[in-house]
């Protein structure tokens, strides 16, 4: 079927209208069309006779048609034959990744998230074997109906004739593509991409987003150098595939849950969450209200009074009986009940649970300069959210720029309470020195060193090998990882724990 055939208003498969065209480019067009039996718009791809990959396209259309994830665009029918050959898949409406950076970078939160939701999608997709293989800003859409849609899964790969030996990591670095310019507003290629402009170089290079601009958390950051720029890990291991982008997002607040239809089911009044689920597939009733029981003869009731009466009696009996016992017991030996006191109490101390106690404030504690650091930042690694975070000044080595011999974040506990542990959440970037310090002055020389970890990365744990006690407690960089072209020391969240106050 050549596209000169092809007119506004040509019926495919008896069903498919075509309407609209969107946009034509080597053989391949682009369709908005009516589905005439279920009514709806949908999006049609045709085919020039001479298009050279018709078999391809329509062969990935049928296999991204057993796709389920709603993020996905839901392919409907393909067909090749003599006559006809097309694709009908889902018709989205909403604003592309392009659309949303038309008014400069997204909030970083949102951007992480749109990306995090797609890379959610894609690795449901790639357990599938199906890849996507160029994606670009255009692929990513907010939808009207407020879901995430990534285009073109399998289809515009085989439709550009796109191959590659490692397809998980070209996805992977599509979505720190993505996420680069949904940080920056701009795209770390060699061209703009869909409007955007070209993202700044450095020494041939491209720039990360904090580079580029104010305000990106170095998480963030950190997960966009890892997927799409290799010349920046310095150390840092590539994310190499759509599920660990995801993994690295887990935690990203997402901009809507994305909606699951069940099927109609009659309401169970007062169910819980679990019990919805549960019986969202089987049908529901209301047992009928019991009828009342035949009432009981009065002389049963005086009857059965009467015999609880006498097990009552006889209890009181008993219980007497063993207090007396035990009293003798007692004046027969005075020291033994004591010692035995004593058991209990051994017990109910040693077994006392280790639980995650809240300081009152914290600061940036920078003693040996100009006494702060960063303070109005500190609060943020006490937010329970791990995408903010403290961080230290920049400095130009890691032994801070041989300024001072250590910074930390200072916690003040609001009393004196004993240490169990102090689980502090790093940069990915190995490289940072950093002890443990506890005390009942929030002066340096009056806190004492209890634990320290070297090279420490991530989830650090500071566990003092002897009791600590003390009021504040602080974290103590005595060197610092590189970061974004200078060294600092970061913070995302931490906890301390305590067997109980001191």
């Amino acid at each position: 079927m050549s596209t000169s055939a092809v007119e506004p208003g040509t019926r495919l498969a008896e069903r498919f209208r075509l309407e609209d065209r969107v946009s034509e480019s080597d053989g391949a067009t682009l369709w908005k069309a009516i589905d005439e039996i279920l009514a709806r718009p949908v999006a049609v791809h045709t085919f020039a006779p001479d298009f050279p990959r018709v078999h391809e396209v329509v062969t990935a259309a049928r296999a991204a048609s057993r796709l389920t994830d709603p993020r996905l665009t839901q392919v409907f029918d393909a067909a090749e034959d003599d006559k006809h050959a097309y694709v009908v898949s889902e018709w989205v409406t909403g604003e592309t990744l392009a659309d949303l950076l038309s008014g400069g970078p997204l909030e970083p939160e949102r951007a992480a998230g749109l990306v995090a939701e797609a890379a959610e999608a894609l690795a449901h997709a790639h357990e599938s074997r199906l890849y996507h293989l160029c994606l670009r800003p255009a692929h990513l859409v907010w939808t009207t109906g407020n879901t995430v849609k990534v285009l073109g899964v399998a289809v515009d790969a085989a439709m550009y004739g796109l191959t590659t030996d490692q397809p998980a990591l070209d996805d992977a670095e599509g979505l720190g593509r993505l996420l680069y310019a949904g940080l920056t507003g701009h795209w770390p290629g060699d061209e703009e991409e869909g409007g955007l402009p070209a993202a700044p170089m450095i020494d041939g290079h491209f720039c990360t987003p904090r580079q580029v601009t104010a305000g990106v958390p170095g998480y963030f950051d950190a997960v966009t150098v890892r997927a799409c720029l290799p010349e920046s890990r310095k150390g840092q291991g590539a994310l190499s595939s759509p599920a660990e982008i995801a993994e690295a997002l887990a935690d990203v607040a997402r901009p809507m849950p994305i909606p699951i239809a069940y099927p109609a089911t009659p309401t169970v009044p007062a169910a819980s969450r679990s019990e919805g689920l549960d019986t969202a597939h089987r049908p529901t009733s209301t047992p009928p209200p019991l009828p009342p029981g035949p009432r009981r003869p009065q002389g049963g009731g005086g009857t059965l009074n009467r015999v609880l009466m006498t097990i009552v009696v006889l209890l009181v009996i008993a219980a007497v009986g063993v207090g007396a016992w035990t009293i003798g017991r007692s004046l027969g030996s005075g020291t033994e009940p004591e010692a035995k006191q004593g058991t209990p109490s051994a017990t109910t101390s040693s077994s006392a649970p280790v639980q995650a106690i809240e300081p009152d404030k914290a600061k940036g504690f920078d003693p040996l300069g100009d006494g702060d650091e960063k303070s109005e930042k500190a609060g943020l690694a006490l937010d329970g959210k791990p995408s903010t975070f403290w961080e230290t000044e920049g400095y130009t080595s890691a032994e801070l720029g041989n300024l001072k011999k250590g910074v930390g974040l200072l916690l003040d506990m609001g009393k004196s309470v004993q240490i169990s542990d102090v689980v502090a959440t790093l940069s990915d970037t190995p490289g940072a020195n950093v002890e443990l310090k506890v005390g009942d002055s929030a002066d340096l020389g009056s806190l004492k060193t209890v634990a320290s970890a070297k090279d420490a990365s991530g989830k650090t744990t500071l566990k003092p090998d002897q009791a600590a006690t003390g009021q504040y407690v602080l974290i103590w960089f005595t060197r610092v990882p590189a970061d974004a072209g200078k060294f600092h020391g970061t913070i995302y969240e931490v906890v301390v724990h305590s067997p109980g106050s001191a």
